[in-house]
């Protein structure tokens, strides 16, 4: 069930119907990150406001870690004529791949793959065998988060700069900078590098150029933009190599893939293209990506096309729907940055028509298919991952659903 009396009872009041087709495609966005995860909003007010104001007729979340804040979510978006989606993303890794030095859409790790989940119709109250495994990855962060904030510590300490952290007290701004609960907060490495240039620029108001340069070992670029000194502490700092970096734990992709198949959803593959450059071998070929996914039980990828050419995506997509690869579209918002909530690719050039009605079409199957698993009925895959669903039938299912809520 998606749980909760405003999450469930609503898309269980949702009519079904199939006996039409997909219509022309509305405004949505099948990924953005929402607080307490890294996120350009800072509440799920502002989020569904900005989604109305911007005529969004579905939104999808993809939180990491904790997903507790999806049914005040739902409540709102619903109130506002909007079709929440319920998705998340886990990071994993693939020893194959790592040992062979191959690069997925993590572009700066071998072996390192995001993996999103989409629909996730049983996420705000998981069965027992998925909830234990976002458990593991969640404690495994926040110990790794812990040893983080001790390793910036002691990096402060020796470059004599009088700055110290504590998780207690990032948590602390977190909550009350977004109005969530404590226990539904875990810290990024996005988080404890905005914590740390918020604590420098309070305390090296004399000389703050100087300051962050003792912090970073080497003199910031833009010493007075904020979000440009978090993302150049984190480069000094936190990566892999660097001095505060504590190696991450994952768990594999198989993994991965059974616990969003537990919880109802769609294992997805989000493309980086050429977000990278040169683009990663794992992806350059649509075709030998099409055979990569199948061969991984995966049937549903995502772009986000901010970070892609227009004509990379023109020309890498229609291979993937061709052969039967659903495909969505987000933006992430997972910087400070608040861009349009209407996906766009690199320069904000908007989609061409071919990639609307494809993204579109990818969206109105994610809908149908977590209304349809909420109520215990099959949808686009199976819980074993096999494919269940005819997509025509599915888009045209989700397509009425969205136009259900987006019009009354």
């Amino acid at each position: 069930m998606l749980s909760g009396p405003s999450g469930a009872d609503r898309y269980r009041k949702l009519k079904i119907d199939e006996s039409g087709a997909a219509g022309p495609p509305l405004p949505h966005n099948d990924h953005i990150h929402m607080p307490p995860n890294f996120s350009a909003f800072d509440t799920v007010e502002q989020i569904v406001d900005l989604a109305k104001d911007q005529d969004q007729a579905m939104v999808t979340a993809s939180n990491y870690y904790d997903h507790r804040i999806y049914d005040q979510f739902a409540e709102r978006c619903f109130e506002e004529g909007i079709l929440p989606g319920f998705g998340l993303e886990i990071i994993v890794y693939d020893a194959e791949l790592g040992a062979a030095g191959v690069k997925t859409n993590d572009p700066g790790n071998p072996g390192r793959i995001y993996l999103c989940g989409v629909a996730t119709a049983h996420i705000i109250d998981p069965p027992a065998e998925p909830k234990a495994t976002l458990s593991k990855i969640r404690a495994n962060d926040e110990r790794r988060m812990a040893a983080m904030v001790e390793g910036i510590n002691a990096v402060m300490a020796e470059r004599d700069v009088p700055v110290r952290l504590s998780v207690e007290g990032i948590v602390d701004k977190l909550v009350a900078r977004h109005g969530v609960e404590r226990e539904s907060v875990v810290l990024q490495e996005r988080h404890l590098a905005q914590a740390l240039q918020e604590a420098l620029f309070e305390e090296g108001s004399g000389d703050l150029a100087a300051m962050l340069e003792k912090a970073a070992g080497k003199p910031l670029s833009s010493p007075g933009d904020p979000v440009a000194c978090q993302n150049e502490l984190r480069s000094a700092l936190l990566k892999s190599g660097k001095p505060a970096y504590v190696k991450e734990e994952f768990v594999d992709f198989d993994t991965a893939k059974d616990t969003i198949l537990g919880l109802g959803g769609i294992p997805c593959y989000p493309i980086l293209l050429d977000g990278a450059s040169p683009i990663n071998d794992f992806e350059a070929d649509p075709k030998a990506l099409v055979e990569r996914l199948r061969q991984r039980g995966i049937h549903m990828a995502q772009y986000i096309p901010r970070r892609n050419d227009l004509q990379e995506v023109e020309a890498h997509a229609p291979y993937l729907r061709e052969a039967g690869i659903a495909l969505t579209v987000g933006t992430e918002h997972n910087t400070l940055e608040l861009i349009p909530l209407q996906p766009a690719c690199k320069g904000g050039t908007p989609l061409s028509p071919m990639l609307a009605e494809m993204f579109w079409e990818g969206a109105c199957i994610a809908a149908a298919h977590q209304t349809l698993v909420s109520r215990g009925e099959a949808g686009f895959v199976g819980p074993a991952g096999e494919r269940t669903g005819s997509p025509s039938r599915l888009a045209a299912i989700g397509d009425g659903l969205i136009r259900q809520v987006h019009g009354g």
